[in-house]
This record gives C-alpha cells, sequence and structure tokens, in this order.
C-alpha cells in the first residue's frame, strides 16, 4: 500500500521516533493530492505489513512528504534528525561515515533497501558504509529500533534501517530533479516507469559531484567526491496469485581523503552492486503467503596514493554477500497472524595492503555462511490489545549455534489518541570477516549480544498537538573493539600477525560490555497556517567493562543529548518556508582517548515553492551560522552552504 503525504503535524510525530505515523493532509507537491488521506498505517519493516496499532517496538515512518521537508542529499542527512540517532564524519560527502542509533556502534544495526540486506564483509564492522547512499529515488524510509535480530539476524542490535524506493502508478510516468550548491556540488535524478496488466517497472539513474572541503580541519586541500548510480526494478504478474520480483542496483564513486597526518593526494574508488531476484506465491485466498528470494551484493574498493613513486595501490578489498530466503506468512484470523523463514546467508572477503615495491600480493579469500530459522506470532486477543513473540536459530560457521527471543505488547484503547507500547528484544551480531581475517583479526572473537526493553506512549490532543515519550535500555556483551599492543616490554602473542613473526600496532578483540539507557521525547503543533515540531533524546550508553579503566565513561562519539526543532509557515498557495536547528552534545573522540569534541548547534533554512502541477522550486541554506565543528577529532564539516533546486514528477 503506497502512502499518502504526511502534513507537517503528522511528520513532526515521525521524524521525531514517535512509535508510530499519522496522516493529516496530502503534500502540494503531490499530483494526487486531491485523493483522500490514507489513514491505514503499516510498518514494513518487519518483513510483512503490520498495522501500525500492533506494533510493539518502536519505528518511526517517513513518507515522500517528510523526506522533501528536509531536502537531503545523502539518507544521513534525514536520519541524523530523528531521535536516538548520531552521526560521525571524517570531513565532507563521501569520506567515512557511522551511524550510531541509541548509542550502538556503527555495525550494530542493518541497512535493508526494497528487501535487500546490504552489508560489505570486507568493512571493519562488516555493516554497510553510508558515504556512498543518497536520497535518489527513495519513497519511503522506516527505522525500528532496539534489537531486532529476531527477523533480521546478525548486527540489528541498534536497530534496522528499512528503504523503499518509489514504485509506478501510472501507464507511464517520470521524475526529475537538479540541485547545485556550495563548492561546485551539482546533484541530478532522473525515473521513468509505468504499470500494466503485466508488469510493473521503474529505472533510475543520478549523479553528484562536489569540489568539497578540506578532509582534515587543518587542511587547506580540498577533497572531492563524484557518484554516479543506477537502479531498476520490475513486478512480473504470472497469475492472479504468483509474481516474481526483480531489483537491481549499481554504484560507482571515487572519493578524495586525507590521513591523519594532513592534507594528501589519497583517493578511493568504490564500486557496489546488489541484484535480488524473488518469486511470490498467495495461497489460500491471500491468507497463506510465501516468498522465495535469492540476492547478491558486492563491494569493490580499492585506494591509491600517487605519492608513492613504485605502486600507487595502497589498499584492495573485495567483499561479496549471499542470500537465499524463504519467507512465509499466515493469517490463522483477523486477530492471529504468523511470520517463519529459512535463510542462509554466505559470505566472502579479500583484503589486502600491498607494499610500495614490485612484490606481488595475495588476496586470500575468507569465508563463513549462517543457517537461519526464526517465526514471530502476533495476536489480538481483546479489542486493542496486541502481544507479539518470536524466536530466532542461527548457526554460524565460524562461532556455532546461537538463540534470540522477544516478546512485546501494543494497546490503543481510544482508537489511536492514545498508545500503549512495551517491548523486550535479543540481539547478536557475528565478528565480521575483516575483524576475523584482516592483518588486525582474531579468528578467537566471540559474537556480541544485547538484551533491550522500552516502554512508550503516545497522545493527541485533538488535531492541534501530539506527543510521545519513550524509555529504553540495553545491555551489550562482549563487545568487539580495537586493542593496541604496548609501546615498550615484551609483546603478546596477539600482538603478532597470526601465523607470523611480524608485529603489529593492535587487533580486534572482545574487551567490553555496555549498557545504554534513554529517553527520547517528541511533539509537534499546527494552528492553522503555523507548524512547530521537535524531539529531545538523553542517551546514556555507558562502558561496563568490570575493573576497566574507562567503567562508567560515555561510549566514543556517543552524545549524551540531542535535539532537534523546526517551526515556520505552510502556505495553500503551495509556499513553504522553516527554521530548523540540530544539537549535538560533547563526546569523547574514541575508547580510551581524553579528546573531547565539542558540542554544536546548526541552523537551517529552508524553503519550496509549487510552481504548478508536479513541478516543485526548492531552496536552502545549511549550518547558517558557519559554525564550526567536528564529529572526528582533526576532520573537518561543511560549513555554510546554499543549494538550490527543482523538482518534477510527470
Amino acid at each position: 500500500m503506497r502512502l499518502t503525504r504526511c502534513s507537517v503535524v503528522s511528520v513532526l510525530s515521525l521524524s521525531l521516533g514517535l512509535p508510530v505515523v499519522a496522516h493529516a493532509a496530502p503534500y502540494p507537491d503531490d499530483p494526487a493530492s486531491d485523493a483522500a488521506p490514507d489513514t491505514s498505517i503499516v510498518v514494513t519493516a518487519l518483513r510483512t505489513p503490520v498495522a501500525q496499532d500492533r506494533v510493539s517496538s518502536t519505528v518511526t515512518v517517513l513518507d515522500e512528504a517528510a523526506i522533501r521537508q528536509v531536502q537531503p542529499l545523502a539518507l544521513t542527512d534525514v536520519l541524523v534528525r530523528t531521535p536516538g540517532i548520531s552521526l560521525s564524519r571524517n570531513g565532507g560527502y563521501g569520506t567515512a561515515t557511522s551511524l550510531r542509533i541509541r548509542g550502538a556502534d556503527a555495525g550494530q544495526s542493518v541497512m535493508v533497501i526494497d528487501g535487500v540486506r546490504l552489508s560489505d564483509p570486507s568493512a571493519t564492522s562488516g555493516g554497510y558504509a553510508f558515504s556512498n547512499l543518497f536520497v535518489d529515488d527513495i519513497e519511503r524510509i522506516e527505522i525500528l529500533r532496539g534489537p531486532q535480530s529476531i527477523l533480521w539476524g546478525s548486527d540489528a542490535i541498534g536497530g534496522v534501517i528499512n528503504v523503499t524506493t518509489r514504485r509506478a502508478e501510472k501507464p507511464l510516468e517520470g521524475s526529475l530533479a537538479v540541485e547545485a550548491g556550495t563548492h561546485k556540488t551539482v546533484n541530478a535524478q532522473a525515473g521513468v516507469g509505468g504499470t500494466g496488466t503485466l508488469i510493473d517497472w521503474r529505472l533510475s539513474a543520478s549523479t553528484f559531484s562536489t569540489d568539497g572541503i578540506s578532509a582534515r580541519s587543518n587542511g587547506t586541500e580540498p577533497d572531492g567526491y563524484r557518484r554516479t548510480s543506477a537502479s531498476g526494478t520490475a513486478t512480473f504478474k504470472l497469475a492472479p496469485n504468483l509474481s516474481l520480483d526483480l531489483r537491481g542496483y549499481w554504484a560507482d564513486a571515487r572519493n578524495d581523503f586525507d590521513g591523519t597526518s594532513g592534507d594528501s593526494l589519497v583517493y578511493g574508488l568504490t564500486k557496489e552492486w546488489s541484484g535480488y531476484a524473488g518469486l511470490n506465491l498467495a495461497l489460500l485466498d491471500g491468507r497463506f503467503t510465501n516468498r522465495l528470494a535469492a540476492m547478491q551484493t558486492e563491494t569493490d574498493r580499492e585506494n591509491y596514493d600517487p605519492a608513492r613513486a613504485i605502486r600507487p595501490l595502497n589498499f584492495d578489498a573485495h567483499g561479496r554477500v549471499r542470500r537465499f530466503e524463504y519467507q512465509g506468512s499466515f493469517r490463522f484470523s483477523d486477530a492471529v497472524q504468523a511470520v517463519f523463514g529459512a535463510e542462509r546467508e554466505e559470505q566472502r572477503m579479500t583484503t589486502a595492503s600491498p607494499g610500495n615495491n614490485t612484490a606481488p600480493y595475495a588476496l586470500v579469500p575468507q569465508r563463513a555462511s549462517t543457517d537461519s530459522l526464526y517465526g514471530e506470532l502476533r495476536a489480538t486477543p481483546l479489542a486493542g490489545l496486541t502481544l507479539n513473540g518470536g524466536v530466532r536459530y542461527d548457526h554460524q560457521s565460524r562461532f556455532g549455534g546461537n538463540t534470540v527471543f522477544s516478546a512485546g505488547g501494543v494497546y490503543t484503547p481510544n482508537a489511536g489518541k492514545t498508545v500503549l507500547r512495551a517491548s523486550y528484544d535479543e540481539g547478536f551480531k557475528a565478528p565480521s570477516l575483516y575483524q576475523l581475517f584482516s592483518l588486525y583479526g582474531n579468528a578467537d572473537l566471540k559474537p556480541e549480544k544485547a538484551k533491550g526493553w522500552s516502554v512508550g506512549f503516545e497522545q493527541a490532543l485533538g488535531s492541534v498537538l501530539r506527543g510521545s515519550a519513550t524509555w529504553f535500555e540495553r545491555d551489550t556483551d562482549n563487545l568487539i573493539d580495537f586493542a593496541y599492543c604496548p609501546t615498550s616490554g615484551p609483546l603478546p602473542a596477539s600482538c603478532y600477525v597470526p601465523g607470523t613473526t611480524t608485529t603489529r600496532f593492535g587487533y580486534y578483540a572482545n574487551v567490553r560490555k555496555a549498557h545504554a539507557r534513554g529517553i527520547e521525547l517528541s511533539g509537534d503543533a499546527r494552528i492553522g497556517v503555523l507548524f512547530a515540531q521537535g524531539n529531545y533524546s538523553w542517551i546514556a550508553a555507558q562502558d561496563r567493562s568490570p575493573g576497566g579503566a574507562d567503567f562508567g565513561r560515555q561510549l566514543a562519539r556517543v552524545p549524551r543529548h540531542l535535539a532537534n526543532v523546526e517551526g515556520g509557515i505552510d502556505l495553500p498557495q503551495g509556499v513553504k518556508a522553516s527554521v530548523a536547528a540540530r544539537y549535538a552534545g560533547a563526546t569523547f573522540d574514541r575508547a580510551g582517548s581524553r579528546t573531547t569534541l565539542p558540542d554544536y548547534w546548526l541552523v537551517d533554512l529552508r524553503v519550496q515553492w509549487r510552481v504548478a502541477g508536479g513541478l516543485t522550486v526548492h531552496g536552502r541554506i545549511e549550518n547558517l551560522a558557519d559554525r564550526h565543528y567536528e564529529t572526528a577529532s582533526g576532520y573537518g564539516s561543511l560549513g555554510r552552504t546554499v543549494y538550490i533546486g527543482l523538482r518534477s514528477r510527470f
């Protein structure tokens, strides 16, 4: 089901982390703005559509209107404005980017696009690198918070980010968007698609380029970034109850970056692609649905240093993931539904750091596989009350079996005006192949394990005011971190590259326990053409390693305080303007470091005007005060930037 566009009021409850989405007036530049708003909101991040009033976990749903309101370039530009999410980046667009949900580390969240789980076994944490993911053809974003391993397996300790791209709604339709701004930034996207009796399809492509800023805060040489991508989807309607889905994604990027020593000419090349094929079969008048799917994702990364006279190539990595899935859902009645499935995941990685010489280097493949079974039952025993419970078993070729559980409930006594939620979830994260077998690997690593719970409520006061509050806690054991070797005295065996006499300055190890707790508050209001919205998150994510020197200390790069506010005017003539501000509190730069990154406020101005039909002109000023700030010590950030663009649907 395609969502109608949110009003400003309902958008806030989404973007601020309310557990549900409420809809009001359609978005002004939507060609279908005369249609009645859709009040039946579903959540698809649970691997099957579930009505919002039956979801016990905290979930944020952003439809196309909410996304357009932010006018983002990268996906992280949207995510960082939602509760409990913080961001660190080593410079401008295209540089190393880490996203944290409720204090969970960057590799402890799952990224899904159109049902395809994205990951890179050759990356440090094995998760997805957000640096190359832009908004492009995205229509919907769901952020499911808290451990979610029942349905999504390894890595889902912090949560799941589920993205849906646009689907065709007419026999033939298209879209076009162009934007330009500071630092010679140009972003363009186009798409075309159609729907018919036998096939629904859409193709899209985008390009982005910028001269950028110096990645190092004290640098003078700009580090540019360019990216080209294409995607396509097709659904073949083979029979009334049988369909075939084909999906593909490709991206090619180049980014300049700096190391810790300052300006350099080093650059990286990254190529990504993913493919999906799924067969869908509905039986028993739609009560029993089945999906059989195969998918593959690949990432190639190469780094070059032109200052090296003999061999400029200084890093070579390739990661590949193959997944085979069966998923079924059965509706016993309107009150009882079940989702269940089986999966096999096969990971492969090669990495090498060639020296500045002519000596050959080897790319030795490392592999791991995981076989999984899962099931979840959702029941509504009483009007307004829904209970859910689930279990998952994984067997990983490197560390063996693991079982996790979940349970929750949601109660809506007055048709959604009041919503009460509570959930308990478990999660785990298998060590990445890079952490196991790279130059700094440790084959004896154990999986990280987490247990978390949350309670929350949402309250609407008529159509003017809406607010929510959520409390969460999470314990994580066996956290994997980088352990540095001593600089003097005898070295332990772990400070040698396995199987060699070559020393290394550090290695990956299970070194910590962590406890995270916090509260997420949000509210929005609308009076006539005026609107205001805001959210605040307090996150105490602490090291709880017994006897450790950092016991009780906030985890690295996790602000204790996060806030977003926005206010503006939304005129019936199609003009919308707002002022938005974002706050991030002070953080420690890394574990064991006393380097503190100061807190900061960023203020943005946004305006958009629906000129006619599906044509909208928009512009914004980001970081209006030209504030200097750092999210990683020694690395720069974008100052004041100005963008103007247009988008059209036809």
